[in-house]
């Protein structure tokens, strides 16, 4: 059985999808459906935003980070200790440290990990002026609850999200595929047109993922996060408990 997982090679073992791999007696190959760009420092300025306007940052994401501080950077622009960080899970804000020092009193994000729990620590900040990094696409749940909020908020496009194409030497004759973002459904449908699904089972991680699949009239048969499994492998191993034994050692 062969298993596309539409995401960068983890370059180690030590991966959930290997002792998958080990115990099932199936391939798993990593293989993106998208990529990313870094918006060029002329772009940018055609936004007519200024980072120093703003007193907060609030981050997504680990590309997100990354991208600021490149703009930031390519821009000459020194940012300030003062500059706070609303990060969305603990493991951005430690990301961060690559970047900038930890200043605990500087650096805020919810024990839960959640976006709605992020904006009750902004809603106690409501005086800052907050920057929002993001991809040209981008999911507007985060945006839509600091407006609700009436927080003072700027989105600004750092990076842009693009399909990241098949070669026509590229074999594609997978039995399940795995989406981590409704720009993955994009680009499937981008680089095949008239893509037929047949038995080939598909597997989204998050709503909006597997919307994107119902929305292009394709099957959903793995869905992740559910009760019985918080992550896409997790769910994947529940599926394939149903269609294969595990191999035995």
């Amino acid at each position: 059985m062969k298993i596309l997982v539409s995401q960068p090679d983890p370059q180690t073992e030590k991966t959930p999808y290997h002792d998958i791999m080990e115990k099932y007696g199936v391939n798993v190959i990593f293989r993106p459906f998208i990529k990313i760009e870094p918006l060029s420092v002329k772009e940018f300025r055609l936004q007519k935003l200024n980072i120093l306007d703003h007193t907060a940052l609030i981050l997504t994401s680990r590309t997100a980070v990354d991208h600021f501080f490149r703009i930031s950077e390519e821009l000459r622009i020194k940012i300030p200790i003062t500059m706070k960080y609303f990060c969305v899970t603990e493991a951005i804000a430690v990301y961060l440290q690559k970047y900038t020092r930890f200043r605990k009193r500087k650096i805020f994000f919810p024990a839960s990990g959640k976006a709605e729990d992020m904006v009750i620590h902004i809603g106690k900040h409501k005086h800052e002026h907050y920057l929002v990094p993001v991809s040209d696409i981008h999911k507007e749940d985060l945006t839509n609850r600091l407006e609700k909020k009436k927080i003072k908020f700027k989105k600004s496009i750092m990076y842009r999200t693009v399909s990241n194409d098949f070669s026509p030497e590229e074999t594609f004759d997978y039995d399940i595929m795995l989406f981590f973002s409704p720009s993955g459904i994009t680009s499937l449908l981008k680089n095949f047109p008239n893509y037929e699904q047949n038995s080939t089972a598909i597997g989204t991680f998050g709503a909006a993922t597997a919307k994107a699949v119902k929305d292009a009239g394709l099957r959903l048969d793995i869905e992740a996060p559910n009760p019985m499994a918080p992550s896409m492998a997790a769910a994947l191993e529940q599926y394939l408990k149903t269609v294969i034994k595990p191999s035995k050692k």
